[in-house]
């Protein structure tokens, strides 16, 4: 499926090197002012081709909105937007046409459609497929920012770097408005140097680096979700696992909070006048699927880039023997930096799903 969502559904389409790629929004209210520069801001943030952290292909990644929207309003109507490929370059993918690629979707996608997926670029496996996220992201995330709810996200860590992380019971606004709009997002700025010198060692060894990204959902309404299989973490996973390259994800203490004691691990309530907080969010702002009114916290894991210049084993499909691969093509040396508005977009639109769902909206 590559359809998501209950109250709010998104439907991504398309290909790396196909035409052009595109969303599907429908069930969003009507009525809502939609900025077109912040719109282009978010979409930036996650296109190829501007740093040296990512790949070299240049994408502009320009919305054409074909329906749903009338000057700069919501109609009501399912929101289509299509962003053209540009940039491709095909050929470059002709040796992987039947030996596979390590770590990738191309074997896995090989047997499940019988060998007739695209394979150029990834295909529908790619994360290129990730800029429609981001559009729906850019869209909900302006409605949930009328309604005081914002949500940012930063470099966690990229390989053994570690940014600081989140404090879970104050997260300023002076913050989360600075990382929403940043390209390499980072809570202490000064770890920006060493972990470009590190993503730079990889990508001169003709290797990849992978990394964390923390993101924070602040203003969020208590009471919000639904206990077992509709939580708040079960939404947020599903639509996060369907960002390629994510290999985990945690919230609050995470699995770190399985190796301390309740005691430690609690987080004891108390009353700031008429509304019950917490003096630690170990919980990261989720009890029993229900937001607490506490900020929303997790961490998700991303792998290393698969495709890279080095030569790997691999197997030839036709011939049925080993063989050796070598990659042609342009590719990101770390996902890290550009999945950080990924993740920050699947949250929003999670969390408009949420709120419409408890009609909170």
């Amino acid at each position: 499926m590559s359809s998501w969502g209950n109250g709010i559904k998104i439907s991504v389409f398309g290909e790396s090197h196909g035409t052009g790629i595109g969303v599907v929004i429908d069930g969003l209210p009507s009525g809502e002012k939609i900025d077109n520069e912040e719109l282009l801001l978010q979409m930036g943030r996650r296109a190829p081709g501007k740093d040296k952290a990512a790949t070299p292909r240049l994408e502009g990644d320009f919305p054409e909105i074909l329906s749903g929207m009338l000057n700069g309003t919501t109609t009501g109507a399912p929101l289509c937007a299509v962003i053209r490929n540009t940039n491709t370059r095909s050929q470059d993918y002709g040796n992987i046409l039947t030996c596979p690629r390590p770590a990738h979707a191309d074997l896995t996608g090989y047997i499940r459609y019988s060998g007739f997926n695209d394979i150029r670029g990834g295909g529908h496996f790619s994360g290129r497929l990730t800029a429609p996220i981001v559009f729906a992201g850019a869209v909900c995330r302006q409605i949930l920012s009328r309604r005081g709810i914002n949500i940012a996200a930063h470099i966690s860590s990229i390989g053994d770097i570690e940014d600081k992380r989140f404090d879970g019971t104050d997260i300023p606004t002076e913050l989360t408005d600075r990382l929403s709009k940043a390209v390499f997002g980072l809570i202490d700025t000064k770890m920006e140097e060493p972990m470009r010198a590190l993503i730079e060692e990889c990508r001169m060894s003709q290797d990849s680096i992978g990394g964390t990204v923390e993101c924070a959902v602040t203003g969020m309404p208590a009471g919000a979700g639904s206990p077992m299989f509709d939580g708040i973490e079960n939404v947020i996973s599903s639509i996060v696992f369907g960002i390629p390259a994510v290999k985990g994800i945690e919230f609050g203490s995470g699995f770190e909070g399985s190796r301390l004691r309740g005691s430690q691990n609690n987080d004891e309530f108390y009353y700031d006048g008429d509304t019950v907080k917490t003096r630690t969010n170990n919980h990261g702002g989720i009890l029993g699927g229900i937001s607490t009114g506490m900020p929303i916290i997790f961490r998700t894991a991303i792998k290393p880039t698969p495709s890279i210049s080095r030569q790997q084993n691999t197997v030839d499909i036709n011939e049925k023997k080993d063989t050796v691969l070598e990659i042609h093509g342009r590719h990101d040396p770390c996902i890290v930096v550009r999945a950080v508005p990924v993740i920050e977009s699947a949250a929003a639109i999670a969390v408009i799903n949420i709120l419409k769902e408890v009609n909170k909206l």
